[in-house]
């Protein structure tokens, strides 16, 4: 782990000044590779997804884990879009004069070496080595043992097009070995070599990492996801974002987990949209309203509320109207994703100033807190927190900046 940290630092001295063009051909470079190897991939994930199900996982972690060619070749097609994107390096934020002369710039730069520990997804191998990449970062990966041989096939053809673009090879590295022993020596830093660690994972994951990391670190806890039906919101409407926000992928982190249905519509609303979710195969918790709707409701617990399922089950309450939504989301979200459904502008206007989450949306699916909704090309993950990154963590938010300041021979009195 200690050379792991050494080569990376190496290597994110030279992409620090790596020219665009150069980047962008690694990636394009890499996208082929994958596609020239997808039979090596598939055939290592269905090792690893045949392994998930004998180690009884849950059936939204091997739909994480699990790829096929249309899954394939969204990964290529997002390194070739990293690689369209603007490189952030070098760009200016701002400028501007000082009476003495001085002129000052805020140029951005990379951070240099970027640690991510995730969990399921293969795509993060790619996604984040790319993203990394392209901000002029090192990226030291260490994935989880269930998808160890998809991550390993998946990073061969990364390298293949980073050495074809005489990159240095440890630009993206992959840990080889996942016991709890490499993530603990990420955690310290890799002897000073980690400028921040991104965890994508489980609830528990992220919290250990959150607790020992000894570097900054980009992360969300859990996403606790809502979605608010307002008294002014279009029942067709409300019922197509409500499926999608909930049932599109059940285990993601913008997948909705719980429904707030303004008491001012509840009459004509709240069936309807409690009878959609349960015949499309949702589980419904919900409250004493809620239950009167439907004998297959569950009742809803005050733990319910606080809960990220990831999976088919929602929990449903009637509100107040905006300012009962509100308090429910400040109570028991996770500050990630909130979608309001309403035909009342100015409603979704308060929705959006006094929710304080990472994401909100007006008529629209949380399903969309994704960099690559977002035209990022892809994201390392969706942060939370109120420090450098906030939201989709894609290209421009793995760099800082520092400051030019060009003189004529001033000095200070």
């Amino acid at each position: 782990m200690a050379g792991i940290g050494r080569k990376a630092r190496e290597a994110a001295t030279m992409l620090a000044t790596a020219p665009t063009k150069q980047k962008d051909a690694a990636l394009l470079a890499a996208a082929m590779c994958i596609r020239a190897n997808v039979d090596d991939i598939l055939a290592a994930n269905e090792q690893d997804v045949a392994d998930a199900k004998k180690n009884g996982l849950t059936p939204a972690m091997i739909d994480r884990l699990t790829l096929d060619t249309t899954r394939v070749e969204g990964i290529a097609k997002a390194l070739e879009e990293i690689a369209a994107l603007p490189d952030p390096v070098g760009s200016k934020i701002a400028e501007w004069d000082r009476p003495n002369g001085l002129h000052i710039e805020r140029v951005r730069v990379p951070l240099g070496v970027i640690g991510i520990i995730y969990e399921s997804r293969p795509n993060v191998t790619a996604d984040a080595g790319a993203l990394c990449l392209k901000a002029g970062n090192a990226a030291v990966l260490r994935g989880g043992s269930e998808a160890s041989r998809s991550n390993k096939a998946i990073h061969a053809s990364l390298v293949e097009g980073i050495l074809a673009s005489n990159l240095p090879e440890a630009s993206i590295q992959l840990v080889p070995v996942t016991d709890r022993g490499a993530v603990g020596e990420m955690l310290k830093g890799l002897g000073g070599n980690l400028d921040v660690i991104v965890p994508r994972g489980g609830k528990s994951l992220v919290a250990r990492v959150q607790e020992e990391a000894r570097v900054p670190v980009f992360a969300h806890l859990e996403g606790v996801c809502h979605v608010y039906v307002d008294g002014e919101a279009d029942l067709d409407m409300a019922r197509d974002i409500a499926l999608n926000a909930k049932l599109r992928r059940t285990g993601i982190c913008g997948a909705a987990e719980t429904l707030l249905v303004d008491e001012a519509c509840a009459a004509t609303h709240l069936a309807p949209l409690v009878k959609a979710l349960l015949d499309a195969g949702c589980e419904v918790r919900g409250d004493e309203a809620t239950q009167k709707t439907d004998a297959r409701v569950k009742a809803a617990t005050e733990e319910d509320w606080y809960t990220e399922y990831l999976d088919s089950i929602i929990a449903v309450r009637v509100v107040n109207g905006i300012g009962g939504a509100i308090a429910h989301i400040r109570k028991y979200g996770s500050s990630h994703t909130e979608a309001i459904v309403t035909g009342n502008q100015k409603t979704a206007d308060r929705f959006f100033a006094e929710v304080d989450s990472a994401i909100l949306l007006h008529n629209a699916s949380t399903q969309f807190a994704d960099g690559g909704e977002f035209g990022m090309g892809a994201e390392i993950g969706i942060a939370t927190g109120k420090f450098h990154a906030r939201g989709p963590v894609g290209v421009e938010q793995l760099t800082s900046f520092k400051y030019l300041v060009r003189g004529s021979g001033q000095v200070r009195p």
